[in-house]
This record gives C-alpha cells, structure tokens and sequence, in this order.
C-alpha cells in the first residue's frame, strides 16, 4: 500500500489494521503501522488513535512495543484500558503485558488469512 502519511487512506490503512487485532492479544503501534503500508510510522498510528478513536476501535489494544500501556500510568484512561484487556484475558502486570500476548506482523496476517 502507498498511503502518503497523515492523508485519508493512511489513516483508514492504520484503523484497519487496529479492527484485525483479535480479542486477547494485542499489537505495537509500529507493527500497526507496519500492517497498514506504513512502516517506520509508528506516531501516525499513535496520532490516529488519539485524533479519531471511537468507541467502535479496539484501541486498548495497541500498546509500546515493549509491553508498556499507551496511557499514562495512573491516569483514567490507563485504568480504562487494563480494564478492557482484562476483560479480554489479558493480564497487566506493572503497567506492562508480556511479550506472548503480541501478534504483530506475519503472525496477524497468518492468523487473518487461516482458512
């Protein structure tokens, strides 16, 4: 895909990429990116979910790649979404969700494409 950063069909590329991660797992904003056409565009991703989340996007899902929560410790929003992640069984452990709940990359696409 060739989205030119920031316009419409990068931001539709990038939600879509969001809508495919599956209850119970979760995703890294880059691997986002990365599955919407725009790789190295970590902060697009970032910056879509914080322009235009709704509350049809499972937003909770996309994480730092190191497992860190996307909201700020301690604030509501960070207590929003370890309560949707546990809600889907995904465990929050100092702010943080282990490396096994990931699927990014050629795991998402096999997992979307399983027949």
């Amino acid at each position: 895909m060739s989205a030119e950063s920031g316009s419409l069909a990068a931001r539709t590329a990038i939600r879509a990429a969001i809508r495919a991660v599956p209850a119970g797992r979760v995703s890294s904003y880059g691997a986002i990116a990365a599955r919407a056409g725009l790789r190295g565009r970590a902060r697009l991703a970032g910056r879509v979910l914080r322009e235009g989340a709704t509350p049809a996007l499972p937003w909770h899902r996309v994480l730092h790649s190191d497992g860190r929560l996307a909201a700020p410790p301690g604030t509501a929003l960070a207590r929003e979404q370890m309560r949707r992640l546990a809600a889907e069984g995904v465990p929050v452990r100092k702010g943080r969700v282990a490396r096994e709940y990931f699927i990014d990359g050629g795991d998402l696409d096999a997992l979307l494409w399983r027949g």
